[in-house]
């Protein structure tokens, strides 16, 4: 697994998981099983020219220096990191992406980003039959065109869509909003529409809750 947080640090993002799933992202590292590229701190450290080459390689994130936009380098990683050495026979690697509209805000072209998704998708889903998952911001009234656009090419080319929102009807203690489950089986090329689940969730300490529309403990 090759998880790639541009928001959060690596130590809260070691918190959240582990208080949430029991997942220790430091264990799973250590085995091997997780490459871990901290966005968030190599951004800053470029911008302020703290970053340096190892190994005699350029930093995935070398973008933010230049005036290009070039995702080159962040492919490359993503390819290397995922790519099974000789002696491993693991299967199915995956790569996380949090978030991915973050790129367009330090200045990456959308067609940039779609390239590099698209570059992503062709090396870890048909070469190394692996699975991608990104995480991007979207909002109905928003003025972004860039990101709208992102946001529209990730929904036409994915499996499985996620939508995540508050409510309309606005704050609720009980039913903190819903999350829409599609399924697009219209990408198989049947005449088959895609498959839409609608649930609404509750956020606690350790935990999320689940349940159909209507049916929260304080309804039932």
């Amino acid at each position: 697994v090759l998880f790639a947080p541009f928001l959060q640090s690596c130590l809260l993002c070691n918190i959240m998981f582990y208080s949430l799933e029991g997942v220790n992202l430091t264990a799973a590292k250590e085995r091997g099983q997780l490459v871990f590229l901290e966005g968030l701190k190599s951004c800053l450290d470029l911008l302020f020219g703290e970053e340096e080459e190892q190994s005699g390689q350029p930093s995935p994130l070398q973008f933010i220096s230049e005036s290009a936009s070039n995702l080159k380098a962040l492919f490359d990683f993503v390819r290397t990191s995922l790519t099974p050495a000789g002696s491993d026979s693991w299967k199915g690697p995956v790569l996380l992406v949090d978030d991915l509209s973050v790129l367009l805000s330090l200045g990456v072209t959308p067609v940039a980003v779609l390239d590099f998704i698209h570059y992503c998708r062709v090396a870890v889903c048909s070469q190394l039959k692996g699975n991608i998952v990104v995480l991007v911001h979207s909002n109905e009234d928003s003025e972004d065109e860039e990101n709208e656009l992102v946001v529209n090419s990730l929904c036409h080319h994915s499996d499985l869509i996620l939508w995540v929102e508050g409510l309309a009807t606005g704050f609720c203690k009980d039913v903190h909003g819903q999350i829409k489950i599609i399924r697009r089986v219209s990408l198989e090329l049947t005449a088959e529409q895609d498959h839409v689940q609608i649930y609404q969730y509750k956020i606690q300490d350790k935990n999320v809750t689940f349940f159909a529309r209507g049916l929260s403990a304080a309804v039932l």
